[in-house]
């Protein structure tokens, strides 16, 4: 049917969209570009001079998650169907269910180069500046909250759900970065980059306590301790008691320039970061290095809205079965959403600034030159955010060609997948360096039928059948892209060796 399938394209969309931080590529961190200095500070690449171009040097995308599959959204029939919704039978929405754990995350990521410089001076010093756009979230959700949803509340009648792991953090900021890397020995080489960093708009859950208790009339009670804290333009309706009307964006707020200015400028939400790493030859063939990123944090205080949960609130069941069955539309629960968050939570008075923290990375590598061109590498990455850590481990194949070509392979262990292929390629004709990495690259695809309806020439309707190839296993979206213009080769030969960087 073909509100079947727009129902389920508009699913996929919600899901990349709610889950779409800046981790950096696991591919990128052995090629030979300049922008691999964002994984460890250490680095440099092989030309003297770069210079980054708004936009166009550095575009990257990334969403994250650990319960959610194309498979599990699209999977194929066993009717003879290629494809149909996990929504389509209790049986697909147990499986879907199986799948999920205590805590389901959603990362999404977003980073736009603004500006890059990097130029070496001397033999050993080198110079690099950053400024970026930065997207990032986070939100995690109880593995009960989506049964509660997709399955209702029968379960739960008499029974208290725990959903004090519910998380949620989105925040849009402003990164200036200034860095430094040394030879302090002939072996190690140590870099460091300070982060002057500008916050735009976040919105933040504090989640102290949250619990829903079902009754045996199937109603539910809200028991929160728990703080909504968003900074943005944006105004808020209540009434006589606190209770929220309405909050929609304040559109007065741009019909100036000035007021555009002050907004994007994010100077009254100031932050701090640091990154710091390290690289040791060990011998001519073999490198070790290890990095910690994004250190710091960022103090909200521009347009506060502190939104807090009321410690009890009674609301009628809300859950997407009753979608699936056809007796409500999206439409319908999503107003009654509405209403209720609007019912359960009050504005604060005070309006108390908040803090926000990077997600901190720790990286450590090593690589292997077989041959003067061709190296291979393991990288083990870690994350820290929201009280939750996150691992990859990564095997790569590299071949750096001088300045001309730079490529690499990466075969990932993540999210308990095995089957996690990345690629990189960059290519440099005269100044300009064309650069694309894609660290998840889907194996297995599906096709999806889409039946759209037609006219001929003579105006009768028939029915057109197409189908649209779609990843079957896609729980990562991590892509990376931009043009460098880069000067000068510091690449030199030694006899006997494997070609290296002089540092």
């Amino acid at each position: 049917m073909i509100r079947e399938k727009k129902s389920i394209l508009m699913l996929l969309m919600a899901v990349l969209i709610a889950g779409a931080s800046a981790q950096n590529s696991q591919v990128m961190y052995n090629m030979n570009l300049p922008q691999n200095h964002l994984g460890n500070p250490a680095f440099r690449p092989s030309n003297s001079l770069y210079i980054g171009l708004p936009v166009i040097s550095g575009i990257n995308f990334r969403m994250n998650n650990n319960f959610v599959n194309f498979s599990d959204i699209l999977m194929k029939s066993p009717t003879g169907d290629p494809v149909i919704s996990f929504l389509k039978s209790d049986k697909s929405i147990d499986d879907f269910l199986a799948k999920t754990g205590d805590r389901n995350y959603l990362e999404p990521q977003l980073t736009f180069q603004l500006f890059g410089l990097g130029f070496s001076v001397g033999k050993d010093a080198y110079f690099f500046l950053d400024i970026n756009e930065r997207v990032e979230g986070n939100v995690v959700l109880p593995g009960d909250l989506l049964e509660l949803a997709l399955k209702g509340n029968e379960k739960f009648v008499g029974s208290k759900i725990d959903l004090s792991s519910l998380r949620g953090d989105l925040k849009y900021y402003r990164e200036i970065g200034l860095g430094f890397s040394k030879n302090f020995t002939d072996k190690l080489r140590v870099g460091v980059k300070g982060k002057l960093l500008f916050g735009i708009a976040s919105l933040s859950v504090d989640n102290r306590s949250l619990g829903i208790t079902v009754s045996d009339n199937y109603t539910h009670k809200l028991d929160a301790d728990l703080i909504v804290n968003i900074s943005a333009p944006v105004k808020v309706s209540v009434n006589s008691g606190h209770d929220i009307q309405s909050i929609v964006f304040d559109k007065d707020r741009f019909k100036t320039s000035s007021g555009i200015i002050n907004f994007i400028s994010g100077k009254n939400n100031m932050g701090l970061g640091l990154d710091i790493g390290a690289e040791y030859d060990i011998s001519d063939r073999l490198k070790v290095s290890a990095a910690i990123t994004d250190l710091g944090f960022i103090k909200w205080k521009k347009d506060i809205t502190n939104l807090k949960a009321k410690s009890q609130f009674e609301f009628s069941g809300l859950n997407v079965v009753d979608v699936i069955n056809g007796i409500k539309t999206f439409d319908e629960l999503g107003n009654e959403m509405r209403d209720t968050l609007k019912n359960a939570f009050t504005v604060s008075d005070s309006k108390v600034p908040f803090t926000t923290n990077l997600p901190l990375a720790v990286t450590f590598g090593g690589s292997y030159n077989l041959t003067k061109s061709f190296s291979l590498g393991l990288l083990s990455y870690s994350r820290i955010i929201s009280q939750q850590f996150r691992e990859s481990l990564t095997l790569s194949g590299n071949l750096n060609l001088g300045n001309v070509l730079s490529t690499s392979l990466g075969y990932t262990f993540e999210n308990h997948r095995y089957d996690n292929l990345g690629a990189g390629l960059a290519i440099r004709a005269g100044t300009c360096q064309f650069y694309v990495i894609a660290d998840r690259i889907p194996l297995m695809w599906n096709k999806v039928k889409v039946d759209s309806n037609r006219k001929d020439n003579q105006g009768v309707e028939y029915t057109s059948h197409s189908t649209i190839p779609l990843p079957e296993v896609w729980d990562t979206i991590s892509f990376r892209l931009g043009m460098n213009l880069v000067f000068g080769n510091r690449i030199t030969k030694k006899a006997d060796k494997p070609m290296i960087l002089v540092e």
